[in-house]
């Protein structure tokens, strides 16, 4: 057999090997083979001076078509494997455009924002604004304006967070109510006067499952001519019909604040239980929600108003108290817990 028809058994047998290459490597080890420095058609080419001189032409021209067959056969399948190759990688890569999308987590309102939110819409609603003031307050409009005395226990330091500023610091602390937004706003604005006041106050609690230090507080104040009790109630009542549902029965028990005469505090039907009594109202049928009372003249005079030509009513709630009676939250501190768990559920 000539080395011609050497070459050209070996270009046919390559051939054939060409479709069962599977992968890109694979073709690479075939190409070094056969067209690479040490395979025959090289080697062939590397000894044609070794020719005789009538033959070498004719082998010449054979060496040159199977390299160039063989190298076009390779690129092609070269071509065919990485398109392959490419087809396979977009196929794992690929996203299906109809599936729903990977939302982050959605945060929410805590649940205290929630019920502040609530409690100032239904206000608003009656033709309230919202007033709001400083936490750290002075003496006189967290006590003296609003006609506590000096010998009233809330301002002893058991009971009061005081602040070092200034040449007076027993004058400045930390507010135990929000109350002060009324002594405030009452001497900036004439009457009438319909405002509701949240906000953070603090007190010197140790902390347990119904007292945090730090707490939030719904004062509201309605200065006008000829204010009675009786607005005082039929106002309070409309507020728990709202939050809580209706067909709520409210009574007033007498009780004692310096800055209101006379003074109340308001309990509301159990919803829970419609009144029948339950773990909700310790078997009552009643849940003491807040205390309110006439704006006592002392502190209308205070705020340059004249007691005897405007008349109003206030009151004050603990924003996490109603949260704990809607929801049966056990503990307070729950609320400054940042446990997720507790969290999720007011969604």
């Amino acid at each position: 057999m000539s080395s011609a028809d050497r070459l050209r058994e070996i270009e046919a047998e390559a051939l054939g090997r060409l479709d069962a290459v599977a992968d890109l490597d694979a073709l690479a080890a075939l190409e070094a083979e056969v067209v690479g420095p040490g395979s025959p058609v090289m080697e062939a080419r590397r000894g044609l001076k070794d020719v005789p001189q009538e033959q070498r032409k004719d082998l010449g021209r054979a060496i040159n078509e199977v390299k160039t067959a063989l190298e076009a056969a390779i690129e092609a399948r070269r071509a065919d494997l990485a398109g392959a190759a490419e087809e396979a990688r977009l196929a794992g890569e690929r996203i299906d455009m109809t599936l729903p999308g990977r939302a982050p987590a959605r945060g929410t309102r805590h649940l205290v924002r929630q019920v502040w939110d609530e409690i100032v819409d239904i206000f608003m609603a009656l033709g309230y604004s919202v007033a709001d003031g400083p936490e750290v307050e002075t003496a006189y409009y967290n006590f003296d304006a609003l006609n506590t005395p000096t010998t009233h226990p809330s301002r002893f330091d058991s009971d009061t967070l005081y602040v070092e500023w200034g040449d007076d610091p027993e004058g400045v602390l930390l507010r135990t109510q929000t109350s002060p937004v009324q002594a405030r706003y009452m001497e900036q604005h004439p009457p009438p006067v319909y405002i509701v006041s949240p906000g953070r106050t603090y007190r010197r609690d140790t902390t347990d499952a119904t007292h945090t230090p730090v707490f939030h507080q719904m004062e509201g104040l309605a200065v006008d001519d000829a204010i009675t009790f009786a607005d005082l109630k039929g106002t309070l009542e409309h507020f728990a019909n709202e939050f809580f549902g209706a067909g709520r029965s409210v009574r007033f028990q007498p009780h004692f604040f310096p800055f209101t005469e006379p003074s109340a505090e308001m309990h509301a039907s159990c919803f829970a239980c419609d009144g029948s009594g339950c773990r909700t109202c310790s078997h009552t049928g009643w849940i003491e929600l807040l205390g309110c009372g006439v704006v006592d003249p002392n502190v209308l005079a205070a705020v340059g108003y004249d007691p005897s030509a405007v008349s109003g009513f206030a009151f004050g709630v603990g924003i996490e108290r109603l949260a704990m009676i809607r929801y049966g939250i056990p503990e307070l501190r729950f609320f400054f817990d940042p446990d997720l768990r507790v969290l999720r559920q007011f969604r």
